[in-house]
Protein backbone atom coordinates (compact mmCIF):
# COMPACT_ATOMS: atom_id res chain seq x y z
CA UNK A 1 0.00 0.00 0.00
CA UNK A 2 1.38 3.36 -0.95
CA UNK A 3 2.66 5.69 2.01
CA UNK A 4 2.17 8.82 0.12
CA UNK A 5 -1.12 9.70 2.11
CA UNK A 6 -0.23 11.32 5.60
CA UNK A 7 -2.39 12.71 8.47
CA UNK A 8 -2.35 16.48 7.60
CA UNK A 9 -0.56 18.63 10.12
CA UNK A 10 -2.68 20.54 12.21
CA UNK A 11 -2.12 24.38 12.10
CA UNK A 12 -3.10 26.02 15.59
CA UNK A 13 -4.80 28.98 14.65
CA UNK A 14 -2.68 31.44 16.43
CA UNK A 15 0.10 30.57 13.66
CA UNK A 16 -2.32 31.88 11.26
CA UNK A 17 -2.92 34.86 12.75
CA UNK A 18 1.11 35.23 13.10
CA UNK A 19 1.47 34.28 9.48
CA UNK A 20 -1.43 36.88 8.65
CA UNK A 21 0.60 39.89 11.13
CA UNK A 22 4.03 38.92 8.74
CA UNK A 23 2.16 40.01 5.80
CA UNK A 24 0.53 42.98 7.16
CA UNK A 25 3.50 44.48 8.01
CA UNK A 26 5.58 43.40 4.95
CA UNK A 27 2.64 45.22 3.27
CA UNK A 28 2.19 48.09 5.30
CA UNK A 29 5.51 49.18 5.31
CA UNK A 30 5.70 48.89 9.17
CA UNK A 31 9.17 48.92 10.99
CA UNK A 32 11.16 48.83 14.31
CA UNK A 33 9.03 51.11 16.60
CA UNK A 34 5.97 51.15 14.85
CA UNK A 35 2.58 50.17 16.61
CA UNK A 36 0.22 47.24 15.84
CA UNK A 37 -3.13 47.82 15.56
CA UNK A 38 -4.98 46.36 18.83
CA UNK A 39 -6.07 43.34 19.91
CA UNK A 40 -9.75 44.20 19.73
CA UNK A 41 -9.01 45.46 16.08
CA UNK A 42 -6.83 42.43 15.29
CA UNK A 43 -10.00 40.47 16.04
CA UNK A 44 -12.49 42.64 14.59
CA UNK A 45 -10.34 42.37 11.35
CA UNK A 46 -9.30 38.78 11.36
CA UNK A 47 -12.56 36.78 12.58
CA UNK A 48 -10.78 35.38 15.84
CA UNK A 49 -10.92 35.47 19.09
CA UNK A 50 -9.16 38.20 20.96
CA UNK A 51 -7.53 34.37 22.80
CA UNK A 52 -5.73 34.04 19.33
CA UNK A 53 -4.75 37.24 19.08
CA UNK A 54 -3.16 37.24 22.71
CA UNK A 55 -1.12 34.00 21.60
CA UNK A 56 -0.36 34.91 18.63
CA UNK A 57 1.20 38.20 20.08
CA UNK A 58 3.15 35.92 22.88
CA UNK A 59 4.55 34.03 20.48
CA UNK A 60 6.21 37.30 18.78
CA UNK A 61 7.15 38.89 22.18
CA UNK A 62 9.08 34.89 22.78
CA UNK A 63 10.86 35.74 19.73
CA UNK A 64 11.93 39.40 20.37
CA UNK A 65 10.08 40.55 17.93
CA UNK A 66 8.01 42.78 19.74
CA UNK A 67 7.14 45.02 23.10
CA UNK A 68 4.25 44.40 24.97
CA UNK A 69 3.86 47.80 26.65
CA UNK A 70 1.25 47.57 29.31
CA UNK A 71 -2.05 49.78 28.59
CA UNK A 72 -0.15 51.08 25.44
CA UNK A 73 -0.06 48.66 22.65
CA UNK A 74 2.43 46.10 20.94
CA UNK A 75 5.28 48.11 19.37
CA UNK A 76 7.55 46.24 16.80
CA UNK A 77 11.32 45.70 17.63
CA UNK A 78 12.26 44.60 14.57
CA UNK A 79 11.36 46.11 10.71
CA UNK A 80 10.39 42.52 10.04
CA UNK A 81 7.97 39.84 11.68
CA UNK A 82 10.80 37.16 10.70
CA UNK A 83 8.93 34.14 13.16
CA UNK A 84 10.57 30.70 13.67
CA UNK A 85 8.30 27.95 14.05
CA UNK A 86 6.62 26.85 16.82
CA UNK A 87 8.57 23.43 16.85
CA UNK A 88 12.07 25.19 16.55
CA UNK A 89 10.58 26.84 19.34
CA UNK A 90 9.69 24.21 21.67
CA UNK A 91 12.87 22.47 21.07
CA UNK A 92 15.16 25.72 22.71
CA UNK A 93 13.01 25.89 25.50
CA UNK A 94 13.77 22.21 26.31
CA UNK A 95 17.38 22.63 25.69
CA UNK A 96 18.03 25.82 27.52
CA UNK A 97 17.52 24.75 31.29
CA UNK A 98 20.24 22.39 30.68
CA UNK A 99 22.35 25.06 28.56
CA UNK A 100 21.95 27.74 31.52
CA UNK A 101 22.93 24.77 34.38
CA UNK A 102 26.31 24.04 32.65
CA UNK A 103 26.76 27.87 31.48
CA UNK A 104 26.54 28.56 35.23
CA UNK A 105 28.85 25.73 36.55
CA UNK A 106 31.39 26.26 34.11
CA UNK A 107 31.59 29.82 33.80
CA UNK A 108 31.75 30.45 37.94
CA UNK A 109 34.81 28.29 37.96
CA UNK A 110 36.19 29.82 34.91
CA UNK A 111 35.78 33.76 36.67
CA UNK A 112 37.34 32.53 39.52
CA UNK A 113 40.36 31.31 37.93
CA UNK A 114 40.77 34.20 35.80
CA UNK A 115 40.69 36.67 38.67
CA UNK A 116 43.57 34.11 39.75
CA UNK A 117 46.05 33.59 37.00
CA UNK A 118 44.87 36.63 34.07
CA UNK A 119 47.54 38.34 32.65
CA UNK A 120 47.91 41.80 30.91
CA UNK A 121 47.50 40.66 28.26
CA UNK A 122 44.18 38.86 29.23
CA UNK A 123 42.82 42.28 30.79
CA UNK A 124 43.73 43.75 27.49
CA UNK A 125 41.44 41.08 25.86
CA UNK A 126 38.83 41.56 27.77
CA UNK A 127 38.76 45.48 27.93
CA UNK A 128 38.31 45.60 24.23
CA UNK A 129 35.44 42.97 24.47
CA UNK A 130 34.13 45.58 26.90
CA UNK A 131 34.54 48.49 24.44
CA UNK A 132 33.09 46.33 21.67
CA UNK A 133 30.36 45.29 23.48
CA UNK A 134 29.83 49.22 24.63
CA UNK A 135 29.93 50.71 20.96
CA UNK A 136 27.28 47.83 19.82
CA UNK A 137 24.79 48.29 23.06
CA UNK A 138 25.10 52.57 22.08
CA UNK A 139 24.38 51.73 18.53
CA UNK A 140 21.14 49.73 19.76
CA UNK A 141 21.88 46.56 18.94
CA UNK A 142 22.06 43.57 20.98
CA UNK A 143 25.38 43.51 21.70
CA UNK A 144 26.30 40.10 20.58
CA UNK A 145 29.82 39.72 19.31
CA UNK A 146 30.88 42.13 22.02
CA UNK A 147 29.26 39.62 24.70
CA UNK A 148 30.53 36.63 22.72
CA UNK A 149 34.16 37.79 22.77
CA UNK A 150 33.83 38.69 26.47
CA UNK A 151 32.95 35.19 27.73
CA UNK A 152 35.49 33.99 25.38
CA UNK A 153 38.24 36.37 27.40
CA UNK A 154 37.07 34.99 30.85
CA UNK A 155 37.59 31.69 29.41
CA UNK A 156 41.02 32.28 28.21
CA UNK A 157 42.13 34.03 31.11
CA UNK A 158 41.50 30.99 33.39
CA UNK A 159 43.93 29.17 31.58
CA UNK A 160 42.70 25.85 31.97
CA UNK A 161 42.87 24.07 28.90
CA UNK A 162 40.01 21.36 29.91
CA UNK A 163 37.40 23.79 30.64
CA UNK A 164 38.45 25.51 27.34
CA UNK A 165 37.49 22.73 25.76
CA UNK A 166 34.00 21.69 27.69
CA UNK A 167 33.06 25.74 26.53
CA UNK A 168 33.72 25.05 22.97
CA UNK A 169 31.78 21.81 22.80
CA UNK A 170 29.23 23.59 23.51
CA UNK A 171 29.63 26.82 22.13
CA UNK A 172 26.59 26.43 19.73
CA UNK A 173 23.90 26.23 22.67
CA UNK A 174 25.45 29.03 24.39
CA UNK A 175 25.52 31.06 21.04
CA UNK A 176 21.50 30.26 21.73
CA UNK A 177 21.30 31.45 24.87
CA UNK A 178 22.74 34.43 24.88
CA UNK A 179 21.10 35.70 21.90
CA UNK A 180 17.50 34.17 23.82
CA UNK A 181 18.88 36.49 26.70
CA UNK A 182 19.91 40.07 24.90
CA UNK A 183 16.67 40.21 22.71
CA UNK A 184 14.96 40.39 26.41
CA UNK A 185 13.69 43.98 26.80
CA UNK A 186 16.87 46.51 28.22
CA UNK A 187 19.02 43.23 28.31
CA UNK A 188 22.00 44.50 26.29
CA UNK A 189 22.63 47.36 28.38
CA UNK A 190 22.30 45.25 31.66
CA UNK A 191 24.94 42.43 30.98
CA UNK A 192 27.24 44.99 29.77
CA UNK A 193 27.34 46.32 33.28
CA UNK A 194 27.29 42.97 34.52
CA UNK A 195 30.22 42.12 32.39
CA UNK A 196 31.58 45.49 33.86
CA UNK A 197 31.90 43.96 37.33
CA UNK A 198 33.52 40.56 36.45
CA UNK A 199 36.05 42.35 34.68
CA UNK A 200 36.98 44.97 37.78
CA UNK A 201 36.67 41.65 40.42
CA UNK A 202 39.00 39.60 37.79
CA UNK A 203 41.56 43.32 37.44
CA UNK A 204 41.91 43.22 41.32
CA UNK A 205 41.86 39.45 41.34
CA UNK A 206 38.94 38.90 43.95
CA UNK A 207 38.50 35.40 43.27
CA UNK A 208 35.04 35.40 45.33
CA UNK A 209 33.64 38.74 43.83
CA UNK A 210 34.68 37.19 40.07
CA UNK A 211 32.59 33.97 40.95
CA UNK A 212 29.49 35.84 42.83
CA UNK A 213 29.65 38.55 40.01
CA UNK A 214 29.56 35.82 37.00
CA UNK A 215 26.69 34.46 38.59
CA UNK A 216 25.05 37.16 39.41
CA UNK A 217 25.05 37.93 35.46
CA UNK A 218 24.14 34.18 34.86
CA UNK A 219 21.08 34.14 36.74
CA UNK A 220 19.82 37.29 35.02
CA UNK A 221 20.75 35.56 31.63
CA UNK A 222 17.78 32.70 32.60
CA UNK A 223 15.11 35.07 33.08
CA UNK A 224 13.88 34.70 29.62
CA UNK A 225 10.47 34.65 28.41
CA UNK A 226 10.61 31.68 26.65
CA UNK A 227 11.15 29.27 29.61
CA UNK A 228 7.73 30.82 31.19
CA UNK A 229 6.12 30.27 27.68
CA UNK A 230 3.84 27.33 26.62
CA UNK A 231 2.18 26.71 23.26
CA UNK A 232 -0.99 26.24 24.20
CA UNK A 233 -1.07 29.23 26.34
CA UNK A 234 -4.74 31.10 26.44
Amino acid sequence: MSDSLRPVPRTRLYEQVVSQLREHVESAGLGSGDRLPSERELAERLGVSRASIKQAILVLEVQGLVEIRHGGGTYLRTDTLAVEPVATLVERQRRLPDVLDAREAMETKLAELAALRRTEQDLAEIDAALAAMRAEVEEDRLGEDGDRRFHAAVTTSAHSTLLAEFMDNIAEQIAESRHESLQQPDRPAQSLTQHERIAEAIRAQDTQAAREAMRAHLVTVSRVRLLNWTPDDA
